[in-house]
């Protein structure tokens, strides 16, 4: 039945204004990623724990499966007009009820993601600190305050400015990795360039695949920032389309470059030294690339993680002020500044919300950053991975139920099926191994899980009770005219 995705009689909210290109957007979607922090935390650990020499295969592999996952996610964009991304692709094929919980299991992520932003960025300034100054005792969480008022200004602004900002920090983070990495095959390694960690062989040769998978997908999660700017976007078909595949494309292209790099660096060893992600990514920088490329990325890895705070601040937001145009919210959520065109009321929720989150609550409490950071990465990945999996649900069924809404079979039918059945795979071996994940054991592992059961629960409870009680507000979900 279509009865809850019929037209809603309410006034459309406020329109954000903004003039991104697709390269604007992909940059946007790259510092969510953190591509240096990526590279040097993640990339690693699917050579050691993962597949081993068969790490550059699997980045192909999450490409193909995300392209999958793209195609009926663009052929349903075509007949979507809200920003709510994911959320609203749900609404629109599963219902309003269903959607609600994606929205909540949504700001669950970003939330996290940020939080565990601050984190990072706390920890590599108080390292960069005590190296430069001795003795120097100063807390993590006030650096992390000091990350967070620049990006919740930055936040108030046009996105136009942010995505700025996000461009010059991904430009010099990815340039000198690039550097390195071309260095490495120049030089040859210890033992030549091969090819076969890209090939089939190599990515079934040995270790463990389905780890490998699990921490490559992780490595591409904030997909839907993309769908999250449309309505900033100029010319949003084309442009949607062209910064989806585009970012698909480079980021797995790109980590693929990484981890081949990686291996041939180290060549026999690579396998050992891969222990300890980060100290062996800037070794074999500081090896290859020389002591300024080395300075450089134990700055940037300090960029790149308030890059990905900047573009996490500014989803979550959107998210907020989607709810909020919906009803679901208070209504102020959904206010568009009358000069920058950006979702400040909700912006300031948002940043407010992560500043208790992130910085108040673990000052209070003294907890380490590092268990901040790991923890809620983790909370927030396995979220993002629910999401699109009941996404690539959605699509199909979107197709099978609205009427005057066609696309081809490949693009309704066997294309997010496809994507579906790939995504829940790497979704249960995510579940599976969550201790693994966090690096704790089981109890600490069910506790995250179940914050994220928490915040998808709430959502769907929160659906049925306004369904039941405030039907106009529930009619309001979504935002489809469908």
């Amino acid at each position: 039945m279509l009865s809850e995705r019929g037209k809603s009689s309410a006034p459309p909210p406020g329109k954000l204004r903004g003039n991104l290109g697709a390269i604007a957007i992909i940059f946007t979607v790259l510092a969510f990623n953190a591509p240096l922090g990526v590279a040097g935390g993640f990339v690693p650990v699917v050579i050691g724990s993962g597949n081993h020499e068969g790490a550059p295969a699997t980045f192909i592999v999450i490409a193909v499966m995300l392209v999958l996952f793209s195609v009926g996610l663009l052929a349903m964009s075509r007949f979507m007009h809200s920003c709510g991304a994911f959320y609203s692709y749900i609404v629109a094929g599963l219902g309003r009820v269903i959607g609600l919980g994606g929205a909540y299991t949504a700001i669950a992520a970003y939330t996290a993601f940020c939080c565990c932003g601050y984190a990072f960025c706390g920890l590599v300034t108080r390292g960069l600190v005590a190296d430069a100054f001795p003795g120097s005792h100063i807390p993590w969480w006030v650096w992390a305050l000091m990350f967070w008022v620049v990006s919740a200004a930055l936040s108030l602004a046009n996105i136009n400015l942010s995505a700025r900002i996000l461009g010059v920090a991904l430009v010099a983070e990815i340039g000198v990795t690039l550097i390195w990495g071309l260095r490495v095959f120049i030089n040859g390694g210890p033992s030549g360039v091969s090819l076969h960690p890209l090939t089939p062989s190599a990515f079934f040769g040995g270790g463990s695949i389905s780890v490998a998978l699990l921490f490559a997908a992780m490595c591409i999660t904030g997909f839907e920032a993309v769908a999250v700017f449309r309505e900033e976007a100029k010319d949003p078909v084309k442009t949607v389309r062209r910064a989806t595949y585009g970012s698909v494309v480079f980021m797995c292209g790109f980590y693929a470059f990484v981890a081949w790099a990686y291996l041939t660096g180290y060549g026999p060893d690579a396998l050992a030294q891969a222990a300890d992600p980060i100290g062996s990514f800037k070794a074999s920088v500081r090896t290859y690339a020389g002591t300024v490329a080395y300075d450089a990325v134990s700055i940037m890895l300090l960029t790149s993680g308030f890059a990905s705070v900047l573009a996490n601040v500014n989803i979550g937001a959107r998210y907020l002020f989607t709810l909020g145009g919906d009803g679901v919210l208070p209504r102020k959520l959904g206010k568009v500044h009358p000069k920058q065109g950006s979702p400040y009321i909700a912006a300031a929720v948002f940043a407010t919300i992560c500043l208790i989150g992130a910085i108040i609550i673990p000052a209070i409490l003294g907890i380490d950053a590092l268990t901040v950071y790991v923890d809620l990465a983790a909370i927030g990945g396995v979220c993002l991975l629910l999401l699109m999996l009941v996404t690539s649900v959605a699509v199909p069924v979107f197709f099978r139920r609205t009427n005057g809404h066609t696309a081809s079979a490949w693009e309704s039918k066997i294309a997010p099926a496809l994507a579906a059945a790939a995504l829940a795979v790497v979704f249960s071996l995510s579940v599976i191994h969550m201790p693994d994940i966090i690096g704790a054991d089981q109890t600490v592992a069910n506790i995250a899980l179940a914050v994220i059961a928490f915040f998808a629960i709430a959502g769907i409870g929160n659906a049925l009770y306004l369904r039941a009680r405030k039907p106009d507000i529930f009619q309001r979900i979504g935002r489809q005219d469908l």
